[in-house]
C-alpha cells in the first residue's frame, strides 16, 4: 500500500483467498488471522474483564465519536469509551466491561446506546454512555463487528466481517443472524450501514459491496456499485433518497436515488487530487456534511455532497470519526485520540 490505511487489514483464512481492508483500526495494529464465519449464541458468563483505566485514553486510538444528546461518547482501542459534558474540552473514562478494540457507536437519543467490536461484541449504555453492559459476542469468531444502527430503542442492526448482519427487536436483549437477508454469497466484509431519508437503509463494503433495504432492514437488495474497491463508509445527507459512498483513495460517489445510479464527486487538495482513504462522515445540524479520513483529511459540503472544500491537517494523523462539538467547532477522533478543531478541521487558537 502506499499509504497509511484506516483499517486493520484482516486476513481471510487462505482457503478464501481475499484480502479486505477494514475501517476498524490504524495498520499500526497489525492483521489477524479470523476463524471461520459462525456466528454463536451468546458466550457463557465468566469473570467480568474491565478495560483499564488510563489518564491517556483520550490521546489513545479512538475509532468513532457521536452525540449522546448534548455529550459527546467515543470509542476505540482496549474497550476505551470516553464521554464529555464540555463539549470536547475535557473526557471522563467510562466503565465498560471489556479489553478488545471497539470499533462503533451509535446512541438513539440521550440515554440508550450501542456499541460494536471486535470479538463480535456488543455492549449497552442506559445512561447516556456512563456504564456498559456486554450483550452479545462470540469468541470463537473472532471477528469483529464494525458498525451500528438503530431506528429506536428496540430495533437495530449491526454489520461486520465476513458478511454478519445481526438484528435486535427487543433493544438487544436477544440478537440474531440475519446475514441470509443479504445476497451476498463471497460473504464481503460488511463496513458500515446508515439511514437515507425518506428510503432506507443502505450497507457498503468490501469491494464496492452495496445493499438497500426500503422496509428498513426487513428484505435487502443487491446493487451493483459504481467503485470495485473496499467502501469505508455510507451516510445519508439532508435531501430525501441522498446519499454519499466513500472509501480508499479518496473514492467519494453521490447518489440520489437512493443508489440506482451515481456520480463520482471529485476531491481536489492543495497539491492535486486527493487520494487519501475516507473513513468517517457526519451529518450536521444545518445540513452540512464532513468527511474524514487518512492524512489528516477533512473534507466538507455545504450542498448536499455535490461539492466538497478540501482541508489536509499539517500532522497529516489519519481520522476515523467526525461530529459536531456542539458550539460550532468540530470533534475529530483518530490515530491522535478525540480533539477539538474548528469548524474546517483546523487546530483551535490558543
Amino acid at each position: 500500500m502506499s499509504e497509511p490505511v484506516m483499517g486493520v487489514g484482516i486476513c481471510r483464512p487462505p482457503a478464501l483467498r481475499k484480502y479486505a481492508l477494514l475501517a476498524t483500526a490504524l495498520s499500526l495494529l497489525g492483521c489477524a488471522v479470523l476463524s471461520a464465519p459462525v456466528l454463536a449464541a451468546d458466550a457463557p458468563a465468566a469473570d467480568v474483564v474491565y478495560s483499564v483505566e488510563s489518564a491517556k485514553a483520550a490521546k489513545s486510538l479512538m475509532l468513532d465519536v457521536v452525540h449522546a444528546g448534548k455529550r459527546l461518547v467515543a470509542v476505540g482501542d482496549r474497550g476505551h469509551i470516553l464521554y464529555s459534558d464540555d463539549q470536547g474540552a475535557t473526557w471522563t473514562q467510562a466503565k465498560v466491561p471489556t479489553r478488545q478494540l471497539l470499533t462503533a457507536v451509535f446512541f438513539v437519543d440521550d440515554k440508550h446506546g450501542w456499541a460494536v467490536g471486535h470479538d463480535a461484541q456488543i455492549l449497552a449504555s442506559e445512561d447516556g454512555g456512563v456504564t456498559w453492559t456486554k450483550q452479545f459476542e462470540d469468541l470463537k469468531r473472532e471477528s469483529p463487528l464494525l458498525d451500528v444502527w438503530f431506528k429506536d430503542v428496540n430495533s437495530g442492526f449491526a454489520v461486520g466481517a465476513y458478511g454478519a448482519l445481526m438484528e435486535t427487536t427487543d433493544g438487544g436483549k436477544h440478537w440474531e443472524d440475519a446475514s441470509d437477508r443479504l445476497d451476498n454469497e463471497d460473504q464481503f466484509h460488511l463496513n458500515a450501514i446508515a439511514a437515507v431519508k425518506d428510503a432506507g437503509l443502505f450497507i457498503v463494503g468490501e469491494q464496492g459491496s452495496m445493499f438497500r433495504s426500503a422496509d428498513w432492514g426487513q428484505t435487502w437488495e443487491k446493487l451493483e456499485g459504481p467503485y470495485e474497491g473496499s467502501l469505508f463508509g455510507v451516510i445519508g445527507t439532508a435531501q430525501p433518497n441522498t446519499l454519499l459512498a466513500y472509501g480508499l483513495r479518496g473514492n467519494l460517489y453521490r447518489s440520489t436515488d437512493f443508489g440506482s445510479t451515481w456520480e463520482q464527486v471529485q476531491l481536489q487538495a492543495a497539491r492535486g487530487t486527493l487520494e487519501f482513504g475516507l473513513s468517517g462522515a457526519t451529518l450536521l445540524d444545518d445540513g452540512s456534511i464532513v468527511i474524514v479520513g487518512n492524512g489528516g483529511s477533512v473534507i466538507s459540503s455545504s450542498d448536499n455532497g455535490e461539492n466538497f472544500t478540501v482541508f489536509n491537517r499539517p500532522d497529516r494523523i489519519s481520522v476515523s470519526a467526525v461530529t459536531a462539538a456542539g458550539n460550532g467547532n468540530l470533534i475529530l477522533a483518530g490515530q491522535g485520540g478525540v480533539r477539538a478543531t474548528s469548524p474546517t478541521g483546523a487546530e483551535l487558537s490558543k
